[in-house]
């Protein structure tokens, strides 16, 4: 993974506890990730089968909400892990019924991911929409944990589509399928040569 990528996300986790000093909404995210690893210890064991449905925050929730219905009809035995970025999303659906346990996802280091990752250990992830993590993706592919992307939306101008996106682009081909919500999106997938796509339309 890139080591400049690596380096600016330390940036942000210094940058957002800066910012949680004045900042409430930014406050509870920061609080909310202290305890991320240990409620996942507490409430998982190895032996659990679990699925693990990722959101940056409410709209990408209710996007990824028929999807996680459906799968929750057929994986009945299975414990769901549900997580989010933001606060916005995390503080409105921490009671949700589709998850048996709602988290604030970690920040995107290596270490993070790999102990977030050892701990829930997914027969299935799922992605909603465009919140892409390297780090977790590229664990997610060192474990050989299957994964999927639903209703992405890409456009041109967008970092996996420039020079500088190499660790996003290599992100991408952590999804055995990516699931768009229109043709363009899987068009621009096919210009960085991944070709596992669906147009399946926004969820």
């Amino acid at each position: 993974m890139s080591f400049i990528y690596n380096i600016g996300i330390r940036l942000i986790g210094f940058a957002l506890k800066c910012g949680a000093l004045f900042n409430d909404k930014l406050r509870k995210g920061v609080e909310g990730r202290k305890n991320t690893f240990s409620l996942l210890k507490n409430r998982l064991s190895k032996t659990d089968q679990t699925l693990w449905f990722h959101c940056a925050s409410l709209g990408e929730y209710e996007q990824g909400l028929p999807v996680f219905t459906e799968l929750r009809k057929h994986y009945k035995n299975h414990k769901i892990v549900l997580s989010f970025f933001s606060p916005s999303g995390y503080e409105i659906r921490k009671n949700s019924p589709i998850a048996d346990l709602v988290v604030y996802l970690p920040l995107d280091t290596k270490a993070n991911a790999k102990q977030f990752l050892d701990i829930v250990h997914p027969e299935l992830t799922v992605f909603v929409k465009y919140d892409i993590w390297p780090n977790f993706l590229s664990e997610l592919k060192h474990k050989q944990l299957r994964a999927i992307l639903i209703s992405a939306a890409f456009r041109k101008n967008q970092h996996y589509f420039k020079s500088y996106g190499k660790p996003f682009r290599e992100a991408l081909f952590a999804f055995e399928h990516i699931f768009t919500q229109n043709l363009i999106s899987k068009e621009l997938l096919h210009t960085i040569n991944y070709n596992k796509t669906t147009v399946s339309g926004d969820t």
